[in-house]
């Protein structure tokens, strides 16, 4: 039972998603220092706020809302995603476009009807399954059709 579950740990994908998260954490704190510090004294200061936006708020019948620590949530969310889209979501997207292969496409996946019995056979036949008649291949599928090794 131990041994099932210190595989289940070393596995690659657990300690990557694991290294993951720490470093998304670490992120997320920095961003969110770096919208406390900066960004949020600017909203503060744009809206008339004097200080730290954060800490704004209103009462209603003695209750405390304050609006600003979710404002201030908004802002640290916005940025996060924005950095992580702009800095490596794009960049990896264009990284694995660059590097993607064209899938081979299957020479028998084309259809197309037999002119003789109308029933359905692969474009690049030159003679039908079902009736057995001569049939000329369709010259779109010849060409997609490697060539002979050792020919």
């Amino acid at each position: 039972m131990l041994n099932g579950f210190k595989d289940f740990i070393l596995r690659g994908n657990v300690i990557s998603m694991a290294i993951g998260l720490a470093v998304g954490s670490a992120f997320t704190a920095v961003v969110t220092g770096f919208s406390k510090a900066f960004i949020t004294p600017l909203i503060g200061l744009a809206t008339g706020s004097v200080g730290d936006f954060s800490e704004a708020s209103f009462s209603i019948q003695g209750t405390v809302f304050p609006y600003g620590l979710a404002i201030a949530a908004v802002i640290a969310f916005v940025i996060t995603a924005a950095v992580l889209y702009f800095l490596i979501v794009v960049p990896m997207t264009k990284i694995q476009a660059k590097f993607a292969k064209e899938e081979a496409k299957d020479p028998k996946a084309e259809k197309r009807d037999c002119p003789r019995c109308f029933t359905e056979i692969p474009a690049i036949a030159s003679r039908c399954a079902h009736c057995t008649s001569e049939v000329e291949p369709v010259a779109l599928g010849l060409e997609k059709i490697p060539a002979p090794v050792g020919r």
